[in-house]
């Protein structure tokens, strides 16, 4: 080929002749065939601004030399400019203009070889402007410089043993390196670089480790895994819940008035990055997690003083659609209801319990442990909890910080909220925060730039998915307590050192259950939260046997009468208006104030100090709020006639039987007795 001019190509034989012919002819033709390609590669745009100055300036000017070698023309003319006869393709072969070119630039005072106007001009052909750098000036830095491999392995190796260690310096780091060397290679061990050079080397390979920096962060990094992250993608609520339990920091004042911190147990739903549910305990037990499956079916009544901007029937929930489905939501707050499928959990006792497995396979739900202490695998749960912190702990009366560097001077004594009082608040802020608030995770592929709230997701995807109530009934309530077995003796039966009865577990005193796996005992559930009452399973007749506690009477109750009452009342009025984004937030505000001011007429807790122990048994037995799932009615505690008098026959009258008269005893008066006895 000679040229293109226009539509056409002049083409050029082995014989010289010349002929013209048009491009479309040449492509159409079954003989074409594309021998080579002169477009060169498109330089690292990248690695170019990293150059010197002067070496950048000097590739751009090899550029234009090589590119009228080999176009016949500078890269800066205009394309009707001719190009020169000693660069003209079509005269001259590339030889020819090499050593053209040679001439040139001697005339201009640059010495150059015809050998290195080659060298340029194939380095362009081959890798694009990138070619035509100085590669003395293109070198990248090895991380270990000039240092002995041996050394930049120890060193790695020093470096990874750090994770578990408390942090220290690069001191310290040095003398294990020097020791590791030894260790590994005898004699024969290289001699540890300058001071400096090993700082620097150091810098280099625990760089991102946080090596001398925070020993939280760095063993959380070491947890992370080696390939990409991966992502899982849910596509109706309650598909996958995550659980997990953290610290909160906020201290509270327990019953006995001592401040104690508590945990939080929270779960997610990852599809609509609703909280189901979260508690406050002051620690997480395995019949927390199992209840926390009852509170989550469970809608959030209204209560007295939440305004009347975060009911679920002025929000964006679809209330109507679902109320017609479960009635439950009639009243209902602004929190969906969602029905776990799959819960990922971690190694925790609680959560790896006989109770809260029960829990989970009597709901019909799926159970998945992550891997041990492989908190990316449940990576939303974990940071949910930490935003608890940040956005709502941190404005609670008694925060203290997520550790002692970020605690205030006797933050401690700032604590006026009990655990009742602060659950409530929490609740609370969850309908009125959390679920209106838009979430990162919630974007939309095609409308990344808007951001749903919790409840507009849930609202999207229920269209979709549909709904389920699952309504929990007092026979559930009873499925999710803790289990154990035991023997109906002639006094009842005893749990932790106390004595329960009632007069319908007379058939089956001494008797075999049936269940021959427990040598014959009987199924009792309790509430560690209220022992006023068990519940016996009546394996010969089934159902439930309620028995008291024999000395409900003498001692004080431990739960009802210590505990907060939780307010069920609704109000009043039902309107019908969709809650407005003002309203909300004057809520949310309003919320925070109240919580950073503590309750009226409250006074800073005290102090003193209290072994772990009293602390947690008296936070777990006096201040736990009353729960708001599906609870049995207390049976009318029956007069238990001890084993003496059944044997006598004389049973004591039962609630229906009329009382016998009671005679008042005379009042002894000591001068009428002297009067009678003069002596």
């Amino acid at each position: 080929m000679v040229e293109v001019i226009g539509f056409d190509v002049r083409i050029r034989d082995v014989a010289g002749v010349v002929s013209t012919v048009p491009t479309g002819q040449i492509l159409a033709d079954a003989s074409f065939e594309l021998l080579t390609s002169r477009h060169a590669p498109l330089p690292p745009s990248g690695r170019l601004a990293d150059l010197p100055a002067e070496v950048a300036e000097q590739v751009r000017w090899w550029e234009r030399h090589v590119l009228e070698l080999i176009t016949g023309r500078p890269p800066d003319a205009a394309p009707t400019a001719a190009g020169t006869r000693d660069y003209d393709p079509a005269t001259t072969t590339m030889r020819q203009r090499e050593q053209a070119k040679v001439r040139e630039l001697a005339a201009a005072g640059t010495e150059v070889s015809l050998a290195t106007v080659q060298r340029m001009r194939l380095a362009y052909e081959r890798d694009g402007l990138w070619g035509l750098v100085d590669r003395r000036f293109a070198r990248r830095m090895s991380p270990r410089g000039r240092i002995d491999p041996r050394i930049v392995e120890a060193t790695r190796t020093a470096i990874a043993g750090e994770t578990e260690r408390s942090t220290g310096t690069v001191a310290r780091l040095h003398r294990r390196v020097g020791q590791l060397l030894t260790e590994l290679h005898g004699p024969d061990a290289p001699a540890l670089p300058a001071q400096r050079t090993f700082y620097r080397l150091v810098a280099r390979l625990s760089a991102g480790q946080h090596t001398f920096g925070s020993a939280r962060t760095r063993r959380s990094l070491a947890k992370q895994p080696d390939g990409p992250f991966g992502l899982v993608t849910t596509s109706r609520p309650g598909e996958i819940v995550q659980i997990d339990s953290t610290p909160l920091d906020v201290r509270v004042v327990l019953d006995d008035g001592t401040v104690d911190r508590v945990e939080l147990t929270g779960m997610i739903d990852l599809a609509t990055r609703t909280v189901p549910a979260a508690v406050l305990r002051p620690t997480t037990k395995a019949v927390d997690a199992a209840l926390l499956l009852g509170r989550a079916l469970t809608p959030e009544p209204m209560r007295p003083g939440w305004s009347d901007a975060l009911r679920m029937s002025r929000s964006v929930l679809p209330h109507r659609t679902l109320t017609r489905v479960d009635q439950r939501l009639a009243d209902a707050a602004a929190r969906p209801v969602i029905a776990p499928e799959t819960i990922v959990v971690d190694h925790g006792k609680a959560f790896l319990s006989q109770t809260f497995r029960t829990a989970c396979r009597t709901l019909g739900i799926s159970l998945q442990p992550a891997h041990p202490d492989t908190p990316t695998d449940k990576p939303v749960v974990e940071r949910t909890l930490q935003t608890v912190s940040t956005l709502f702990a941190q404005y609670v009366a008694g925060y203290v910080g997520s550790s002692v560097e970020r605690r205030g001077k006797n933050a401690e004594r700032s604590a006026v909220w009990s655990m009742a009082e602060l659950q409530a608040l929490l609740d609370e802020w969850l309908v009125a925060v959390w679920q209106h608030r838009p979430h990162d995770g919630l974007r939309d592929p095609l409308t990344p730039d808007t951001a749903l709230t919790p409840n507009e997701k849930y609202a999207a995807l229920v269209q979709v998915a549909g709904y389920v109530p699952v309504p929990l009934s007092a026979d559930d309530y009873i499925e999710l307590l803790p289990m154990t077995w035991r023997t109906i003796n002639t006094y009842g039966i005893r749990i932790n050192r106390r004595t329960y009865d009632a007069r319908a577990l007379n058939p089956y005193r001494r008797q075999h259950s049936g269940i021959t796996a427990h040598s014959g005992r009987w199924e009792i559930h309790h509430d560690p939260y209220d022992i006023s009452r068990i519940w016996v399973r009546n394996h010969h007749k089934g159902g439930w046997i309620t028995a008291t506690w024999t000395h409900l009477r003498t001692a004080p109750a431990p739960f009802g009468d210590l505990a907060w009452q939780h307010a069920r009342t609704i109000l009043g009025r039902r309107g019908q208006d969709k809650a407005t984004e003002a309203e909300i937030a004057q809520v949310a505000a309003e919320l925070l104030d109240r919580a950073e001011q503590g309750p009226a007429g409250a006074v800073a807790a005290s102090t003193e100090r209290r072994s772990p122990r009293d602390r947690k048994v008296t936070g777990r037995t006096r201040a736990t709020t009353e729960p708001s799932w599906p609870k049995p009615d207390p049976e009318p505690e029956a007069v238990v006639t001890s084993p003496a008098e059944t044997a006598h026959g004389e049973a004591a009258a039962g609630p229906d039987e009329p009382c016998a008269t009671v005679i008042a005893l005379p009042t002894f008066d000591a001068r009428k007795e002297a009067e009678l006895w003069p002596f």
